[in-house]
This record gives C-alpha cells, sequence and structure tokens, in this order.
C-alpha cells in the first residue's frame, strides 16, 4: 500500500479557515497517510501556508497547473521558476478542466512537460476521452492519438518520473462510476491495460506510472485501486471534506 500515490486536487476550493481544520484532522489521522504516498494539490496562492503546516510529515504538494511560458507579460499566470522557490512535488498537465475553460493543446501541455523535466518536476500528465468518444468506442484511439502526440517520436522527453493519469472525462464528478457499473469498470481496466502495452510499445512503459482520476468514491474505491498497472489516484471532489477523504482512505483494501 506504501506504493499509491493518492493526489488530492482541492481544485477551486478552500481558504485558511477550510485548510486549518482540514490538516489539523489529517495529521490526526496520520497513521493512515503513512500508507500512502499522498499529496494535496491546493489553490496555488495557498501553497506556501501549507507547506509550513505539513513540514514534519510525509505529505508532498502538487501545483495544480503551470503556464507555458517561463515570463513577460501573462497576467494572471503562474510561472514554473516561481513554483521553483517551494518544496513542490509534482504538477498536474492537461487536465480536462485546463482543456474545457481555458482551450489548452496538445501542444501547449507538451511544452509544458518539458517545462517541468528542465526544471525537475513530476509532471502529473492527464489523457482520456470525452463522453461521445466513450459512446463511439473511440476511447483507444483517443487515448492513442494523445499518447503519440506527447511521447511518440519525440525524444526529447525524458521518461524517467512522469506520471500519466487516465481521465475519461465522463467519468468526472458524475454518478457513472460507481461498483454496481461493471460495464465502465472493464472499461477502465481495458483502457489501462491498452495504456501500459502501448507505452511498452514506444519504449516507455518501464518509467511511466499510471493513475486513474473520475468519480472516485466508497463504492468503487477498492475496484478501482486494485485495478492491475494502477500506481494511486488522483480524487477530486471526494478529497474535499477531509472526514469523507479519511473514510475513503481507511475503506481500501488491497489485494
Amino acid at each position: 500500500m506504501k506504493h499509491k500515490l493518492i493526489i488530492c486536487n482541492w481544485k477551486l476550493n478552500g481558504n485558511k479557515n477550510f485548510i486549518k481544520k482540514y490538516i489539523k484532522y489529517l495529521i490526526k489521522n496520520y497513521f493512515i497517510l503513512n500508507l500512502f504516498k499522498l499529496s494535496i494539490a491546493p489553490p496555488i496562492i495557498y501553497i506556501d501556508y501549507i507547506s509550513k503546516l505539513i513540514k514534519n510529515y510525509n505529505i508532498t504538494l502538487t501545483v495544480q497547473n503551470i503556464d507555458k511560458h517561463i515570463q513577460g507579460a501573462y497576467t494572471g499566470e503562474i510561472s514554473i521558476k516561481m513554483i521553483k522557490d517551494f518544496n513542490i512535488k509534482y504538477i498536474i498537465l492537461g487536465h480536462s478542466e485546463q482543456i474545457k475553460y481555458h482551450n489548452e493543446t496538445l501542444k501547449d501541455i507538451f511544452k509544458k512537460i518539458i517545462l517541468l523535466q528542465k526544471y525537475n518536476f513530476v509532471p502529473i500528465i492527464c489523457i482520456g476521452e470525452n463522453y461521445n468518444e466513450y459512446k463511439n468506442k473511440l476511447s483507444i484511439k483517443t487515448c492513442k492519438k494523445q499518447i503519440n502526440y506527447l511521447f511518440k517520436n519525440n525524444n526529447i522527453i525524458n521518461n524517467k518520473n512522469i506520471i500519466l493519469a487516465y481521465e475519461p472525462i465522463w467519468a468526472i464528478n458524475s454518478k457513472n462510476n460507481n461498483k454496481s457499473n461493471l460495464l465502465n469498470i472493464k472499461h477502465i481496466t481495458k483502457i489501462i491495460k491498452f495504456i501500459k502495452n502501448y507505452l511498452n510499445k514506444i519504449n516507455y512503459n518501464k518509467n511511466i506510472k499510471i493513475i486513474y482520476g473520475g468519480s472516485v468514491n466508497t463504492d468503487n474505491i477498492n475496484i478501482l485501486i486494485n485495478i492491475k498497472n494502477i500506481s494511486g489516484l488522483l480524487i477530486g471532489t471526494a478529497s474535499w471534506n477531509i472526514k469523507n477523504f479519511i473514510f475513503l482512505l481507511k475503506s481500501i483494501k488491497l489485494k
């Protein structure tokens, strides 16, 4: 269980009062955290505040996104060089909400991967299909296209310390992905297997870890985390309520 990575993506949630209570309860239940590699992805303005609260604990910090530029006239953006000032391990790239709301492209994501590797951060690269692609049985084709653009024939990418997050867009913030819906679980297992095999085919298999994200809850977490080749989970909504999140972690039983 110690090898499983759990990323808590708070998205656009939290304030200092929320954080203080969250971290206090988290530390109170620290025994359960020792069973995982836990990383918190808060809104960027709270990175420094949280880092001081968790400095004596084995909890890392993740940044939700960075800009593709290092510096310049890019109002509202966060530079990789700014992140260097803090104790950050992971940075999420290519999340579907960045693509949906900020028109991020595969070209943008690739530029960010190069930046992260130059500055020695671990990228968590999100890939996955939308609902129409899922329904029209285009999931593998979509994931293959994304992997090809980001990895295949791009020798500039060092494939050490890369995490690939399979996040089917149709599963994010939905109730589709529950224990009773075995079709979705079978689909997820199938896609994870394809990703692993395809990475092997293009010589990236040995170093890239695969995690899953998309409506993780108490009904499905044991099934999802025990899927072969899964190295962890990227948890959004289910990580926002700290008591429910600890309950979620306590419910995990690895096979």
